[in-house]
């Protein structure tokens, strides 16, 4: 026998008559649906948060080895120059200075001007004059260090001739 919702259940003998009331489950489908959107809207959330981040990554390691190789550029100038002077030279070559300006492009604009430093010392073997030259290179994007998309490298070499 059924009333709007209400049900009896008529047990065998010892057991007692109760009344379960339908309208107490109606609720619990929607709680359901609303716990698995709530779950899949976090899930997709995250998903979201974690590309996002891993792009950020790839993005700034890309960042790093173009400048890394803008900074190279700058120690391969300081080279093709020192390679310029006369073997045995009297005098350094009159490019090493600290802070010189280095123009690099394609790839490698972001980083441009590349900034050179070079020191010279010289050795006498025999009748020869040879020039020792320390030179570094740092290539950084605009901004300053702690900005978001800011990438610094330096490079380093020995030069002699």
């Amino acid at each position: 026998m059924q009333d709007r919702g209400l049900r009896i259940e008529v047990k065998p003998a010892g057991y007692r008559l109760h009344a379960t009331s339908y309208q107490f489950q109606r609720g619990f489908s929607l709680i359901s649906a609303i716990f698995l959107l709530v779950v899949i809207a976090a899930l997709g959330t995250f998903a979201v948060t974690l590309s996002t981040t891993q792009h950020q990554s790839q993005t700034m390691d890309v960042m790093g080895a173009r400048g890394y190789q803008a900074a190279l550029a700058g120690i391969e100038w300081a080279a093709f120059n020192v390679t310029q002077q006369p073997v045995s030279s009297p005098a350094a070559w009159a490019g090493c200075t600290a802070g010189t300006a280095v123009t690099v492009a394609g790839n490698l604009a972001p980083f441009s001007p590349v900034t050179v430093s070079c020191s010279a010392t010289s050795a006498v073997e025999g009748a020869s004059t040879i020039w020792i030259y320390a030179v570094s290179s740092v290539a950084h994007t605009a901004g300053v260090a702690g900005d978001a998309n800011y990438v610094e490298q330096q490079a380093t070499a020995k030069l002699a001739k």
